[in-house]
């Protein structure tokens, strides 16, 4: 249970991690590489320097994506420890375990082999909280079956069920990815609610809302029938949003699931798009960016424990940008079509 003098602790380390981030100018830099080699020399010169280091040739996006979520699991680690236990920073960092069931499940579904399944796993951070088991059964699971079955133990069994179901007979991968987020936010939201800081309340709940509202807008999209799309719904999220969730679910479309938010606090983010698909990668690219936003705003309230979830956060988006930056360098993208990507400052925002 952290107390007022870890928490400030903790505070007092997110505004130092904070300054270590990675400007615009440093992530267009690595964006500019002209091959692997390259960049891993320019990450060299940043603060993952030390991690990058242990990528071995030949190098592959695949290998730094790997390097920087160890680094990652080991900063969030180190902040759940620094706060002296927390239980929303917990429930964040399950994603780690999520993302791996996630990579696992549709690996076996696809009909990949083990050997690829494996390479895409990472296991650091389960050891880091000695809680390997679960993920390795599942990895060593003969079928999919098998795996769902071993789900059961962290009492996800049932929702992956759903899914792989609902992926039968809707023949859209994405669903997994949606029951294992719903596990995920059901999670957070549940201590959420315990904590007594506004902030913080204020935070998970647009993350919540930004889960819902995509569950709606895919929901529509994958032609999935009312109640199927309300049992993907993290119900008493937020009591403001209730409704207009309903009306989302109740549209005949994504175009007029998105008019509904014209009146409310995302009203800035509804796209004109008309093609549904667009409409719905343009949505989540805004909110995504609101919510990038919002964390960085936190810093502007002193050692409040939000700083500590923002931080995490956005040590997460970070890790994302030089993963997609890495791959980018690998394919030879441009760099100005992977910057436009990126979930980071635009060059006409306030500077750090």
């Amino acid at each position: 249970m952290a107390t007022s003098s870890l928490s400030v602790y903790a505070g007092v380390k997110s505004y130092s991690l904070k300054g270590k981030l990675l400007t615009r100018k440093d992530l267009q830099m690595l964006s500019e590489s002209r091959d692997l080699d390259e960049l891993i020399t320019r990450i060299k010169g940043t603060s993952y320097a030390d991690v990058i280091s242990k990528v071995t040739k030949p190098y592959s996006s695949a290998k730094i994506e790997m390097a920087l979520r160890d680094r990652q699991a080991d900063m969030h680690h180190k902040m759940m420890q620094a706060a002296g236990g927390s239980n929303v920073l917990f429930a964040y960092y399950l994603k780690f375990v999520l993302q791996n069931l996630k990579i696992i499940l549709k690996g076996k579904i696809l009909g990949r082999n083990q050997a690829e399944i494996e390479s895409s796993v990472n296991l650091h951070a389960m050891e880091l909280i000695r809680e390997r088991d679960v993920v390795v059964k599942a990895l060593i699971a003969r079928d999919v079956e098998e795996a769902v079955t071993t789900l059961k133990a962290i009492g996800i069994g049932d929702e992956v069920e759903k899914a792989f179901s609902l992926y039968h007979e809707k023949k859209q991968i994405q669903i997994l990815d949606l029951y294992f987020d719903k596990f995920f936010y059901e999670n957070l939201n549940h201590v959420a609610k315990t904590s007594t800081d506004f902030n913080l309340h204020t935070l998970c709940v647009t993350e919540i809302d930004y889960y819902n509202m995509l569950c709606v807008l895919r929901g529509k999209f994958w032609n999935l029938d009312e109640n199927q799309i309300q049992d993907l719904i993290i119900p008493g999220a937020s009591g403001s949003s209730k409704e207009i969730l309903t009306r989302m679910i109740s549209s005949d479309s994504v175009k007029s699931a998105l008019n509904e938010l014209t009146s409310t606090k995302y009203r800035s983010l509804v796209p004109q798009e008309e093609n549904a698909i667009d409409a719905i990668s343009q949505f989540e690219r805004a909110f995504e960016m609101h919510i990038y936003k919002t964390m960085q705003s936190q810093f502007s309230k002193i050692f409040g424990f939000s700083t500590v979830v923002a931080i995490v956060r956005l040590i997460e988006y970070e890790v994302r940008n030089i993963a997609a930056i890495s791959f980018a360098v690998e394919q030879k993208i441009p760099p100005d079509t992977t910057m436009s990507r990126l979930v980071v400052k635009e060059s006409s925002d306030w500077v750090r």
